[in-house]
């Protein structure tokens, strides 16, 4: 790269003693949304991640593995880029503190602060996390624990280096409180404050007892402790001690994405040291919060670990994605539950923006065989739409730039939500199966060219939150580039949907997931029994009391799909005023495309039943045979979950 100062942003880089679990996997979604929406506005872009493998703990994980510490770091190396990769998270440099290119610039800012008179030999005894590999003070410890780890740390005596790190107290917070190292959120920045008003204390900065890291270049029978090691990966992989052209290119860095427990290393201690080193300090330091699972932290130590392979594997990336995005806010903790990861994927990611784009795609393909329209002049309804449509990038730019003291993914997808919803509720308002039935040919082309275009714009804007899904949108929308691959206009610019383009048969980008109940698979239906001889549709007379035990529905199919394996039963989604999934057995009738929008009449308290695996929470009404049969339709303005009498 060359050029222009590149937009710099990394994440902390992770021990490898254990994989990552949600929470881990929290910072680098976050991070990756920054470093795609930034690339997605033209900008270019420098996003850094790695691995922390110079921890005793990362020795030790070894020996009991029968592994020499390299061995094992490259076996957790290549698990931590297939999880990285699977989450779709589009760094561009991962960086290993065993790299020969870390440890030269590792030496080389270490000569700098030793030059500078900063690094004196000493006797360290005091208290030692060896979970965190941290030192702490009596009065850091919580009931004389670890506040992070709730383990006692350990009593240690060793003759160390130090870095004078008590010397940059005033400096650093002059440069913190007047925003120059700008720290967020808000309360990180006031923790931090609190420290540094403390007074801080000169830092150990080598081991003696232990031979796994980084010589130190004055004394190699001692190495450098862990995190004087660690911190200077954001300039070791980018050039620093080893091409000092292409430094300068990329640092100082834009921002780091860190842990709320490691707000002291990256607020104090790192700006130290690089103010020792004479080199500039980053321009801000973001603490996200915590992911906890039902109000515990996740940890190995607890058994509570969910992994993000635990959902990948069964529901894809961006369900993962969308979830800790959706849910969580970034500098606050944020809880992982089940129960809301499945509401959250049916009714966002299933029913709102899956019935969406399959609504779009098969208007398109009944009505105009396949081929994006043009519009012929917008009304009212679509110039509202396309206003929704014009503002959303610019929305959501808003929302992620931290400037304002935050940065709120979950406000930002829930605005990319709100044009979805208006998306749908435009479809409903405008009725393209009731203008295709009056013949408005004209105002059909526009409905169905402006839904499209809305789409486009959606998918463009979304593409960073939710990758796959986004490419998935446009492959089915036939558009041939990636929306990552577009120009920086795309979001902004309506109309960029080509008369003629051709989509595709929709297929459902998050199939609806159906809990597990605890009732049976339904008994095999039993035959029909002969009609004995004098009975009539008369002695089957019933009540007015009787009939109105049937709670009958008007319900607008909005999502249909043959079920797998079966060549008769379809999976319903329909609107009777709230979504319901329907099995019928009407395939060897009708194809799927031909019942979306349809309004039906629906047993609604008709008793659950499983088919195939697939909850069933309804029926059909219907006439017929097999293969000749009718639905039972009602014509006229009739609005879903309305009661037939």
């Amino acid at each position: 790269m060359t050029g222009a100062k590149t937009y710099f942003v990394t994440t902390a880089i992770d021990y490898v003693n254990n994989l990552p679990h949600i929470g881990t996997a929290y910072e680098k979604i976050c991070a990756d949304v920054i470093a795609r929406f930034k690339r997605l506005e033209g900008e270019p872009v420098f996003f850094l991640m790695g691995n922390d493998e110079h921890s005793i703990n990362v020795k030790r994980e070894a020996q009991e593995r029968g592994l020499e510490p390299h061995a094992y770091c490259d076996q957790m190396a290549e698990q931590f880029r297939q999880i990285w990769k699977s989450l779709g998270i589009s760094y561009d440099a991962f960086i290993r503190t065993t790299e020969e290119r870390h440890a030269q610039a590792v030496t080389k800012l270490f000569q700098r602060i030793h030059d500078n008179g900063d690094i004196y030999p000493s006797k360290y005894s005091g208290l030692y996390c060896e979970s965190c590999e941290t030192f702490y003070r009596e009065k850091d410890l919580e009931d004389g624990k670890c506040p992070q780890h709730g383990s006692e740390p350990k009593w240690i005596e060793e003759d160390n280096y130090f870095f004078a790190l008590s010397r940059y107290t005033d400096r650093i917070l002059k440069l913190i409180e007047e925003d120059e190292l700008l720290v967020l959120p808000e309360i990180r920045k006031n923790e931090i404050l609190n420290i540094l008003h403390g007074g801080l204390e000169d830092i150990s900065i080598s081991r003696s007892s232990f031979d796994w890291g980084i010589p130190l270049p004055i004394q190699p029978d001692h190495v450098i402790y862990v995190w004087f090691d660690a911190l200077i990966n954001y300039i070791s992989a980018i050039g620093f001690g080893w091409d000092e052209e292409l430094f300068p290119q990329f640092w100082p860095a834009d921002m780091h994405i860190i842990g709320k427990d490691i707000t002291r290393f990256h607020c104090i201690i790192w700006p130290a040291m690089l103010l020792s080193a004479g080199l500039e300090l980053p321009r801000m330091v973001f603490g996200h919060g915590f992911v906890f699972l039902k109000g515990e932290k996740m940890s190995k130590t607890l058994g509570n670990v969910v992994t993000p392979m635990d959902i990948v594997d069964v529901y894809g990336p961006d369900a993962l994605r969308y979830y800790l995005l959706r849910d969580c806010s970034f500098g606050k903790d944020g809880n992982f539950t089940w129960e809301n990861f499945l509401e959250r994927y049916n009714g966002d990611l299933a029913n709102d923006f899956g019935n969406l784009l399959q609504r779009v795609l098969t208007m398109i393909r009944r009505y105009r065989s396949g081929a994006v329209p043009a519009p012929h002049g917008l009304e009212g309804e679509d110039e509202t739409l396309k206003k929704d449509c014009l503002s959303l990038c610019s929305d959501v730019r808003t929302l992620l730039d931290p400037s304002r003291g935050d940065v709120d993914f979950h406000l930002a997808l829930a605005r990319i939500w709100e044009t979805i919803r208006h998306t749908n509720q435009y479809i409903d308002r405008t009725a393209p199966w009731t203008l295709q039935k009056e013949g408005a040919e004209e105002r059909l082309d526009t409905v169905l060219a402006s839904s499209a275009e809305s789409l486009r714009i959606i998918g463009t804007v979304l593409s960073p939150f939710l990758p796959d899904a986004a490419r998935g949108l446009f492959e089915q929308l036939g558009l041939p580039d990636r929306p990552d691959k577009l120009p920086p206009d795309a979001a902004t610019t309506w109309g960029l949907l080509q008369e003629g383009t051709k989509v595709r048969k929709p297929k459902p980008l998050f199939p609806r997931i159906v809990a597990e109940e605890e009732s049976p698979e339904p008994a095999a239906k039993p035959k029909a029994k002969a009609k004995k001889k004098g009975e009539s549709g008369k002695d089957k007379e019933v009540t007015i009391d009787e009939f109105d035990r049937f709670d009958l529905r008007a319900g607008r199919i909005v999502e249909a799909e043959q079920v797998q394996n079966t060549d008769k039963l379809v999976k319903l989604t329909v609107d009777i005023g709230e979504k319901r999934t329907l099995v019928a057995s009407i395939g060897k009738a009708f194809s799927p495309e031909d019942l979306i929008d349809r309004t039906v009449v629906v047993i609604a308290n008709l008793k659950p039943v499983r088919i195939h695996g697939i909850l069933s929470e309804g029926m059909l009404l219907a006439a017929g045979t097999d293969k000749e049969l009718s639905l039972v339709t009602l014509s006229g303005t009739v609005s879903p979950g309305e009661k037939i009498r």
